[in-house]
């Protein structure tokens, strides 16, 4: 028997493949616009293109669940890479041992109770359970980071969410992976062994790599400014792959990696993260579309009941009961712990993961794939447009807060000194203050400014406006305190330094800016 003879890939395959391509980003991209008007969430948009596209709709056949989990981890990498890089450290600091709980002992809380109750009420056997539990246990970073980012939160809450999304998805993928594999799982206390060792070797090399990442990208001046976001992802990925080969959380270790370069002050950065938010963007759309061509919507019909049941115990019971036992020595108000609960946003990881069991072969792993899709479109649909309606309820906006200052450093390296890019947004306290009212540092000064279209060279006496674009030359040895009294300004008005709340906010330090920060050269 003769085997059947692959066709070769032709330029006219590559031509159609691009065509395709290049129109479904079109759509995703005008249904984004869609989403902002009728509060939809995306992720939903783009799950139906998928499902239009495949054999319930269009008709194109796609059932490689291997594929879709190997793309679905490369887009997770770049989610997690994009949130690390744009999550402030002032913001999870003091978050950081809530988030570490909610994402560890919370996780198992949750995981304990959905397990419970999709054996008990919808029938399924302990280990399918268990999978389900754990699946749909972890809050999804790209749900996390776009819905969070549009809602005025008080710092303390979006950062224990921002952290926690980008922590948890590290054990998950651990239990998941352990729990699919064939015979009889380890003892649990091998099991917590075997998650604590690989997140210690994700968050060494995480931290590692970020670190010296960081340190080179500031001290190496690159031909051309575009090099810089290229170089800051390909850091982010040497992060997950080094962390993944030496059998630790690559998960862990890209998010660390990313936290630790996106508070780094390094140059050029408000590029390198418009580069890595469209990277985010197109990460999102392949894997949301992926995912929705890998669903065949006539077979769900069986278990919708059950994903209904499975989702109302994981959101009135699981992870409420989680956020309570993981609050319990941080003393959290009541509000804040309703909103943690109701804030645990789902999306396209625990489809992702539920990919996992079908490549093991688990069996009734389709039956998992389904309830999970069911319960992450249904619960996406009433959780993700009633968060800002709850946090405005539960009285727990921030909307209040000064607007800060989007600064970016070129490198001056003959003259041991940087050129700063400051642009003034219309929330700024630094409209009306007078360039002689900066005070800067000796060795800083404003050399231009930028207004309307039209450059002039500011007198002592000009007075800056919102939208103003300044440039701002600073020696190296003032530069830091140079962005932080600006940042001051910014916060604080031309009293700042003099006022309580301006002070604070110049020691907040540069690289933890509202976007990210300004960037620091060697």
């Amino acid at each position: 028997m003769h085997a059947r003879k692959v066709r070769p890939l032709t330029v006219h395959h590559l031509n159609e493949l691009l065509l395709i391509c290049s129109l479904v980003l079109l759509i995703a991209v005008a249904a984004v616009r869609v989403s902002t008007r009728s509060g939809l969430p995306t992720l939903l948009i783009y799950l139906g293109i998928g499902v239009a596209i495949g054999q319930d709709g269009i008709g194109v056949t796609f059932d490689d669940a291997q594929l879709t989990q190997v793309i679905g981890y490369a887009a997770l990498v770049v989610i997690l890479a994009e949130g690390g890089l744009g999550t402030k450290w002032r913001e999870i600091k003091p978050a950081l041992p809530l988030a570490a709980t909610l994402a560890t002992l919370g996780v198992a809380v949750s995981v304990g109770v959905t397990a419970a109750g999709a054996h008990y009420l919808v029938g399924l056997q302990w280990k399918q359970a268990l999978i389900i539990g754990a699946v749909v246990s972890s809050t999804d970073a790209a749900a996390v980071f776009s819905v969070l980012r549009k809602v005025p939160l008080p710092s303390r809450l979006n950062g224990a969410l921002e952290a926690e999304s980008g922590f948890n998805d590290a054990p998950v993928v651990i239990l998941v992976v352990a729990l699919s594999t064939h015979g009889h799982v380890e003892h649990w206390y091998l099991l917590l062994g075997k998650i604590a060792l690989e997140l210690a070797i994700g968050a060494a090399l995480g931290l590692a790599v970020g670190l010296l990442g960081s340190y080179g990208l500031r001290h190496v001046a690159l031909p051309a400014s575009g090099l810089y976001p290229i170089a800051v992802m390909a850091i982010a990925v040497v992060a997950y792959a080094a962390g993944a080969l030496a059998h630790g959380s690559g998960f862990l270790a890209v998010y660390l990696a990313a936290l630790v370069m996106g508070n780094a002050r390094l140059p050029h950065w408000p590029a390198t993260r418009g580069f890595a938010e469209g990277l985010g963007w197109i990460a999102q759309i392949g894997m949301f579309v992926l995912l929705g061509l890998l669903v065949t919507p006539h077979e769900l019909g069986d278990d919708i009941v059950p994903a209904l049941l499975i989702g109302l115990v994981l959101t009135v019971v699981a992870r409420p009961a989680s956020v309570v036992v993981s609050m319990a020595p941080f003393r959290v108000p009541w509000r804040e712990q309703a909103l943690l609960s109701w804030a645990g946003l789902r999306g396209a990881v625990p489809i992702v993961l539920a990919t996992i069991p079908m490549v093991s072969e688990v069996p009734d792993s389709r039956r998992i794939f389904n309830v999970v899709f069911v319960l992450v479109i249904v619960y996406t649909l009433v959780q993700g447009p009633t968060l800002p309606w709850l946090a405005k309820r539960l009285r727990l906006g921030d909307s209040e807060a000064a607007s800060d200052l989007g600064i970016e450093s070129a490198p001056l390296e003959r003259l041991r000194g940087h050129l700063l890019s400051v642009s003034i947004p219309a929330g700024s306290r630094m409209h009306g203050v007078e360039v002689s009212e900066l005070r800067l540092p000796a060795g800083a000064a404003v050399t231009l400014v930028v207004r309307d279209g039209t450059s002039f060279v500011p007198l002592p006496s000009t007075a800056l406006r919102r939208g103003d674009e300044l440039l701002v030359v600073t020696t190296d040895p003032v530069r830091d305190a140079a962005e932080s009294r600006l940042r001051a300004v910014a916060r604080g008005g031309k009293l700042a330094g003099w006022l309580g709340a301006g002070a604070r906010g110049g020691h907040d330090g540069p690289g933890r800016a509202e976007d990210g920060g300004g960037g620091r050269t060697g």
